[in-house]
């Protein structure tokens, strides 16, 4: 059995987006055989990104199931092409941090949104000289002014 707190905190250097990390959680189990040995973890904790729209502090949890497995010797049953966690022991010393540090960068998300009052005084701003940031609701109801003489061409007297 595995229950484990890990530090990841050279992941901020690794990946600059990351502001903060807790300290992650691994519990699971391994099973050994004579050929191989296999990992069914289970990574959580969480982590500090900024959100896409604001560039605000937004706490991410996540929560990664995985299983890891590693060739204590090759054997045929077993093609390392084909098989995508599927890895070499090195030496004698399996360390599953790097996988871990791993599956945690690929959890990060493309964007995310936060979800509290976007006017935070560490907030980027939301408009400035002759721009704003408009919902998509707010550009279908808006008229562009350029073209509101047009709408009076219409309207019949």
């Amino acid at each position: 059995m595995i229950d484990e707190t890990v530090d990841v905190r050279d992941l901020m250097e690794i990946e600059k987006s990351i502001r903060d990390i807790s300290p992650v959680q691994i519990t699971g189990r391994a099973d050994l055989s004579s050929t191989k040995a296999s990992f069914h973890l289970e990574i959580s904790g969480s982590m500090i990104l900024p959100c896409s729209r604001t560039l605000v502090d937004v706490k991410f949890p996540f929560e990664i199931k995985t299983t890891e497995t590693f060739l204590l010797r090759q054997t045929s049953e077993f093609d390392l092409e084909s098989e995508e966690d599927v890895h070499q022991v090195k030496g004698e010393v399996i360390d599953l941090l790097p996988l871990i540090k791993e599956n945690i960068l690929l959890e990060i998300p493309i964007q995310i949104f936060c979800d509290e009052d976007s006017n935070s005084e560490d907030a980027a701003p939301q408009s400035g000289q002759d721009w704003e940031v408009i919902s998509e609701d707010d550009k279908k109801n808006k008229i562009d002014p350029r073209l509101a003489g047009l709408a009076k061409f219409f309207e019949e007297e």
